[in-house]
């Protein structure tokens, strides 16, 4: 027997996620993503999977899918200098009790084919090309219309959809928008060299350059560096863009510079911002996860962490209270302090690399290690 009905818009990690969840928890779950296929909704090269996030990925049933197909590593990760010379160690954490490594990378279609297909497994509705026009709370459910002309009302309706969420003005003032760092990121994929076995970061004298372990014989190569917001640069300058940005390293830096970057079409440009919204989280039977609420840098690898946990806790809160207000109220609170830690520290590990002389005694490699350490408490 269904414990209700749920609406989940967006069909991302978050929402992928949370669908399976709630499937798990016995609830009737449609997912309608505005993208016209999982694949176009898939954005960047790689994803960094930190210990936490497999721990509610197993939850879930996927953690062992997604090492099977990534690179699973024995610590986090090193530090290096511009040179290439080793600084310092990033051991990273491990949750007692379990064999989950420290971190698991992997691309994102396939993560985002393992969530799909587990959560088509489960029984969930996904469908595409598809979102809603309207939505009205009322005491008996959300009445929702579609953009095909098709109607229906849901128990609740999950706003899984961004950082830029259509669903978010539904739950919380307009005017709640993301914040631009003043960084964007360059992303590439790489064939893995032998010492990519773990995240490798490489300070330069301006922004940072690292590495990700994705599979077997494949890593992705990023660059965080200072950008004004608004600039655009053509994909057919990314190449040389990136290639100049990163003429001072030396090491395993100046090695890929020289040897894979000559593709632009390749090359994944986006800007890094952030968000964090006031709790409650929820108006009425309208509830928001993810990047709609706790938009995350990717200095610390949780943005999708952070967006699966929130689908593990909301489907706990609501199997667990009977009442949808007691339900998203706990919600909010299990949630808030721990996303807020992600979504503040890789605010200031950004600030840092932009300008390392105004935060000298700013200690990256500590920073990541406490979150990392808090990050294997109990959700």
């Amino acid at each position: 027997m269904s414990r209700g009905t749920a609406l989940i818009v967006g069909g991302g990690i978050g929402g992928l996620s949370t669908a399976i969840a709630l499937r798990n928890a016995g609830y009737d779950v449609h997912v309608v993503e505005i993208q016209a296929d999982l694949h176009s909704s898939v954005y960047g090269v790689g994803i960094i999977q930190p210990v936490n996030a497999l721990r509610a990925l197993e939850a879930i049933g996927c953690a062992e899918a997604c090492m099977a197909v990534g690179y699973s590593t024995t610590a986090w990760g090193q530090m290096l200098d511009v040179d290439g010379n080793l600084v310092r160690e990033m051991p990273g954490a491990r949750i007692p009790g379990s064999d989950l490594p420290p971190m698991n990378g992997l691309t994102r279609p396939q993560l985002h084919r393992i969530l799909t297909d587990k959560a088509l497994e489960t029984g969930a509705v996904l469908e595409y090309s598809k979102t809603f026009t309207t939505l009205k709370d009322g005491p008996a459910g959300v009445a929702v219309e579609f953009t095909d002309g098709s109607s229906s009302v849901y128990d609740y309706v999950v706003g899984a959809d961004g950082v830029y969420s259509k669903v978010r003005p539904h739950v919380m003032a307009e005017g709640l928008k993301p914040v631009y760092l003043g960084q964007s990121a360059f992303r590439l994929n790489i064939p893995r060299e032998p010492e990519i076995d773990r995240i490798i970061l490489q300070h330069g004298p301006e922004g940072l350059a690292g590495f990700v372990p994705i599979g077997p014989d494949l890593a992705y190569l990023f660059y965080n560096t200072t950008w004004e917001e608004g600039r655009w640069l053509d994909q057919d300058k990314m190449a040389d863009e990136l290639r100049e940005r990163l003429a001072p390293f030396g090491g395993l830096t100046g090695r890929v510079r020289d040897k894979y970057i000559n593709d632009p079409a390749q090359i994944v440009f986006r800007p890094e911002e952030w968000l964090i919204a006031p709790a409650p989280w929820h108006n009425g039977r309208i509830v928001l996860i993810g990047d709609a609420v706790h938009a995350v840098t990717p200095h610390l690898g949780q943005g999708a962490a952070q967006a699966i946990e929130d689908g593990v806790v909301l489907a706990e809160c609501l199997a667990t209270h009977p009442d949808h207000e007691d339900a998203f109220t706990s919600y909010s609170e299990r949630r808030y302090e721990r996303c807020r830690l992600i979504v503040e520290s890789s605010v200031a590990i950004g600030e840092y690399e932009m300008d390392p002389a105004s935060h000298p005694d700013f200690d990256h490699a500590g920073l990541t290690q406490h979150v990392l350490e808090t990050m294997i408490q109990p959700v």
